[in-house]
């Protein structure tokens, strides 16, 4: 049986696949990705992240009941107290240390999303904040369980396999499966007239996540 949000992504197929199968991600899956282009992912993810973190306080002051206020507090916890951390180390392991991290200037790209995902939570609802968030938080495990499909993958010394494994393992995954039973939930309770809409928002924020991975490509 198609899911909620398995309709919702059917009503952007073609935004969602050229998200999902992007050349970064095929590039990085190949292990043929050029060093200099990840590491400027790296860089600009740095800074997604702790806007990120801002979109779930957003969504703690957006939601109507304490398990909501929770669900968003254990989130914004978790991106503050570990996964940016997390992060800090592994641009370390690529040469870029926390000083250099500080330093940084926003690209386009990410300003693009990441006040698109700010702007679509303070305009809209919760369920609009989830939809915008769903590219990043969803996609990143469809795209990491595709490329471990994938014929062209390298799985010996490829210098992105710990991405990969990360982001494939089971914690990741079970973050995943988490999101979509909370949207399949919300979503199941919609109109087609919502759903539209929601389906607009879900539309643009996979394109900008795109535009994230053409930044990688394009240095800039």
């Amino acid at each position: 049986m198609t899911t909620p949000f398995e309709s919702l992504k059917a009503r952007r197929a073609p935004d969602w696949q050229a998200y999902c199968e992007h050349r970064f991600v095929r590039d990085l899956a190949a292990g043929t990705l050029p060093e200099a282009a990840f590491q400027h992912y790296l860089k600009q993810d740095y800074l997604f992240l702790v806007q990120f973190a801002r979109a779930w306080g957003l969504a703690v002051y957006k939601s109507r009941d304490l398990s909501e206020i929770r669900q968003g507090l254990d989130s914004l916890k978790a991106i503050v107290d570990v996964e940016i951390g997390l992060h800090v180390n592994y641009c370390v392991s690529w040469g870029i240390d926390e000083a250099a991290l500080s330093k940084l200037t926003a690209s386009r790209a990410t300003l693009a999303y990441t006040r698109y995902v700010l702007d679509a939570g303070m305009s809209g609802d919760l369920l609009d904040l989830h939809v915008a968030l769903a590219p990043c938080i969803i996609g990143y495990g469809e795209i990491a369980s595709w490329i471990l499909r994938q014929p062209f993958t390298r799985h010996e010394g490829n210098p992105y396999a710990d991405w990969i494994a990360m982001y494939a393992g089971d914690e990741y995954q079970a973050l995943v499966t988490s999101e979509l039973e909370w949207l399949n939930r919300r979503l199941a309770g919609v109109d087609e007239q919502r759903m539209d809409q929601l389906a607009t928002v879900f539309g643009d924020a996979t394109r900008l996540e795109a535009d994230f991975w053409q930044m990688g490509l394009d240095l800039t």
